[in-house]
């Protein structure tokens, strides 16, 4: 048989297969229908178990003061010096009471602060984007990050958050979306699991009720 009629036999055949539609092997999991178990709890709680599951360090604050109080204590607790912090909306939620240990050397941070777009209670997960004032690297470089986030932006699965971020920017989306699940950590080296090595880690995620 030539090359040439081999290729117009496997032409034919895929023309036949197309011809033919193939029913989706789980039609339930495209649309709007979810493939997981629907929400059993109060939202805070799953994503705090989830969080927490990955290792993960979760407070909870009913408001801006207690905020201040907890951020403020754990700074001091950590004997951390220098905090990196240049999100304006979060510097002014911190205020002075840590104000002496803000610096501007990302490099030589103890700990950076941001804020997110997102958390998504289901995966335990911080969604964050290149849109936000802190940019690409903060949460990445810092040895330990906290995130400052707010019961409102709390969704319970990943559709939902890429929802929240679709309606903040419009059709002009920030150039990178991520969701940071727990510390980084690896075990492509003999199968042992290493945090901290393409990433922080440690990870405190601040949820204040407002």
């Amino acid at each position: 048989m030539s090359v040439s009629s081999s290729k117009e036999n496997i032409l034919k055949k895929i023309r036949e297969a197309l011809s033919h539609s193939t029913p989706l092997p789980f039609p339930q999991s495209e649309g709007n229908n979810t493939v997981y178990q629907p929400l059993q709890q109060e939202i805070e709680v799953e994503f705090a178990e989830q969080f927490t599951k990955l290792q993960g360090k979760f407070i909870y604050c009913l408001n801006r003061q207690e905020f201040a109080f907890q951020l403020n204590s754990l700074v001091r607790k950590q004997g951390w010096k220098k905090v990196y912090c240049r999100e304006e909306k979060l510097l002014e939620l911190i205020g002075e009471q840590i104000s002496n240990s803000i610096t501007k050397d990302l490099p030589g941070c103890d700990v950076s602060i941001t804020g997110c777009e997102a958390l998504v209670a289901r995966t335990g997960s911080i969604v964050m984007s290149a849109g936000q004032d802190s940019g690409r690297t903060v949460s990445v470089y810092a040895p330990i990050h906290i995130c400052i986030a707010f019961t409102s932006q709390l969704v319970y699965d990943i559709k939902d958050a890429l929802h929240l971020v679709k309606e903040k920017y419009g059709s002009s989306l920030p150039s990178l979306i991520t969701f940071a699940t727990g510390p980084s950590r690896t075990a492509d080296i003999e199968k042992t699991l290493v945090v901290g090595v393409h990433g922080p880690k440690e990870v405190f995620l601040f949820l204040v009720d407002m």
